[in-house]
């Protein structure tokens, strides 16, 4: 049985002057109903105690075309402003399940964007064309192995950056691929912030430090941008700069993110990793920056979904296994040990440890035993969380401050 798997392409988009004025009503119009969407529902919750269904946000932006304040409405395509409504319901749903914060109001100077369903654009032999517009955009298309005359996407998103540049995205359904040749091998990753990563197998990859490069220029054009007067051109353009330089941060990050996560999935058939809390880390304001311009989040969804296709498996342990405490050799537990120690040698056996190395083997160990349904045995003590149910530091169990003798 085939399973069919959601696929989207990115890629540079040049539209002409009308195209660009049709797409910027658009994204005008996308922000707007947004914004008193959000506003209505929370003048609803807070008066009156209740949520608001889509079903009442439709009927509502029915009843705005008619206005005379809003009846530019109907101008742009009607597909992008119900696809807003709809994300905005999930948006709230998640918000209350608990998986996400809550829905913030849009903002002008942001990125904008607009969701198009196949109602609402027509490709074809390669040419797109969107609702409200008679021309085709002009797409770069830059996945060779990929025809896009023979595309039939299921949606379509255009979006515009805060510095400047236009993107296309299209969502395609298309068949699972072959799972990837099988190894043999399995791996344990521990993440860190001086070297990104240290596998079970001794390899290190230090941390590249996309952000800290780019401190200085950024700092300089910030100094620029405040220095001009608002609304002016050159507060404009000197915004457009520091745009520009976060988004080569950005794409730096995205691509060894992407090399790094497609190298482990294709050495092993099992890659374990950590738990880790990534938004309890970072309320640590002396390590906030560090860790977000790490991406560890980021690492882990690639790893998610780069394993699923690949047929691999990413087993991920509970962050409050101590690998970094349990000796790897003989499985002695360390009371103590701070994070400015990184070699230490156990007590029990006398075996010198690096300690992030130290560190991968037992989350391989502990991966392998999750598999064996033997918790326990791999780091020296239970994988479950140890301790109160209320954990007082986010970040692990290594990074209180403790003395270590040996």
């Amino acid at each position: 049985m085939l399973i069919n798997v959601r696929t989207a392409y990115r890629c540079r988009v040049y539209p002409d002057p009308e195209q660009a004025a049709v797409l910027n009503r658009t994204f005008g119009c996308v922000r707007l109903v947004w914004n008193k969407t959000l506003s209505e529902r929370r003048h609803v919750y807070h008066t009156e105690g209740k949520r608001t269904s889509y079903r009442e946000t439709d009927a509502a932006m029915t009843q705005w075309k008619r206005t005379d304040d809003l009846a530019f409405l109907p101008e742009v395509s009607s597909v992008p402003l119900q696809q807003t409504l709809r994300h905005q319901h999930a948006a709230f749903q998640n918000f209350f399940a608990g998986r996400a914060r809550y829905p913030r109001f849009k903002s002008r100077t942001g990125r904008q964007s607009a969701h198009y369903t196949r109602s609402a654009f027509r490709m074809r032999e390669g040419a797109l064309i969107l609702a409200k517009t008679s021309t085709p955009l002009r797409v770069v298309w830059s996945f060779d192995d990929v025809d896009l005359a023979a595309m039939a996407p299921t949606m379509v998103v255009v979006s515009r950056e805060p510095d400047g540049r236009w993107y296309v995205t299209f969502a395609v359904d298309t068949d699972a691929p072959a799972p990837a040749e099988s190894t043999g091998h399995a791996i344990g990753v521990d993440l860190g912030l001086t070297s990104f990563l240290v596998t079970s197998d001794g390899d290190r990859i230090a941390g590249p430090g996309h952000l800290a490069r780019k401190a200085l220029n950024l700092a300089r054009y910030h100094r620029r941008m405040v220095r001009c007067q608002r609304g002016s051109n050159n507060r404009r353009k000197a915004k457009t700069k520091v745009a520009r330089a976060h988004r080569k941060v950005r794409n730096a990050r995205q691509d060894f993110l992407h090399r790094t996560t497609t190298a482990l999935v294709r050495s092993a058939d099992v890659v374990v990793i950590e738990d880790l809390n990534v938004a309890g880390m970072i309320r640590n304001r002396r390590l906030a920056r560090a860790i977000s311009d790490a991406g560890w989040g980021e690492f882990r969804q690639q790893l998610e979904y780069k394993c699923a296709r690949a047929g691999r498996t990413l087993s991920v342990i509970d962050r409050w296994c101590p690998s970094s405490k349990t000796c790897s050799n003989c499985g002695h537990l360390l009371a103590d040990l701070t994070l400015s120690t990184r070699h230490w040698t156990c007590p029990s056996c006398r075996t010198r440890h690096d300690r992030d190395l130290n560190a991968a083997k037992n989350i391989l160990a502990a991966g392998r035993a999750v598999a064996r349904a033997e918790p326990g045995d791999a780091c020296g003590a239970d994988i479950r969380r140890q301790g109160p149910s209320r954990p007082q530091s986010a970040v692990k169990q290594e990074t209180r401050a403790v003395r270590h003798s040996a």
